[in-house]
């Protein structure tokens, strides 16, 4: 087991991006995974090689940037249901939860990710998960990250530890966290080649890509405008 080494859930999107940039700050060594979950947002997947291969170059990280992993976890979208994985509008639900949501994808995934550690002697986790500026996901929330993690501690009969460095802020400290970790280089980067955009559409905006009218990217931008004129 590593306790240098971090494995990051990295989507390709703004937070997970931030999320590798924080790892790699406080990790000699950093893994990244991916998961194809049949998500209609795959632009985001297209995007990692290139923000992989950016953040590479950045000095101060230099040498700490390892091997990349995607894995397929398609029982998400059999089970479908989701505006993410299906042709649905994007809308509140009748549970109370919006169309967005998608059942246990955050368990799901820290799940896979710890297998994968647990092969690799990877303990730590990073993920991008946040209690503040959410949707309303229960699988976003800290009371969760941390029941999964001690379930998957038991299950692997070893300790597996989920950092969440985004949990407490808003989207607009969130860009500040990219700025501090990586200069005007990362914030750069986070604008132009990562996608958070429940379509999956990679226009170019102020902010980053995106369709410019779902959640995520109404969130998004609300945080930009609001990182720019602090």
């Amino acid at each position: 087991m590593n306790s240098n080494t971090a494995l990051v859930l990295f989507s390709g999107g703004q937070d997970s991006t931030t999320c590798l940039a924080w790892a790699l700050g406080n990790f000699a060594h950093v893994e990244t995974i991916g998961f194809n979950y049949g998500q209609r947002h795959l632009a985001e997947m297209g995007a990692r090689p290139v923000i992989r291969a950016a953040i590479a170059g950045i000095e101060r990280w230099s040498g700490r940037l390892g091997e990349d992993h995607i894995l397929p976890i398609n029982v998400m979208s059999a089970i479908g249901g989701t505006a993410l994985t299906d042709n649905m509008k994007i809308e509140m639900g009748r549970d109370g939860l919006p169309t967005t949501f998608v059942p246990g994808r955050n368990i799901f995934f820290l799940a896979a990710a710890a297998a994968l550690g647990y092969r690799r002697g990877i303990s730590d986790l990073v993920g991008g998960m946040c209690e503040t500026d959410f949707s309303g996901y229960p699988d976003c929330r800290d009371e969760t990250i941390k029941a999964t993690a001690r379930s998957l501690s038991l299950g692997l009969a070893r300790e597996v530890r989920i950092h969440t460095p985004l949990m407490w802020i808003d989207k607009a400290a969130t860009w500040k966290m990219a700025e501090d970790l990586g200069g005007k280089a990362l914030v750069d980067l986070i604008i132009q080649e990562t996608v958070t955009c429940y379509n999956g559409v990679p226009t170019p905006r102020d902010w980053g890509k995106g369709c410019g009218e779902c959640p995520a990217c109404a969130l998004r931008a609300q945080g930009y405008a609001k990182y720019r004129a602090a």
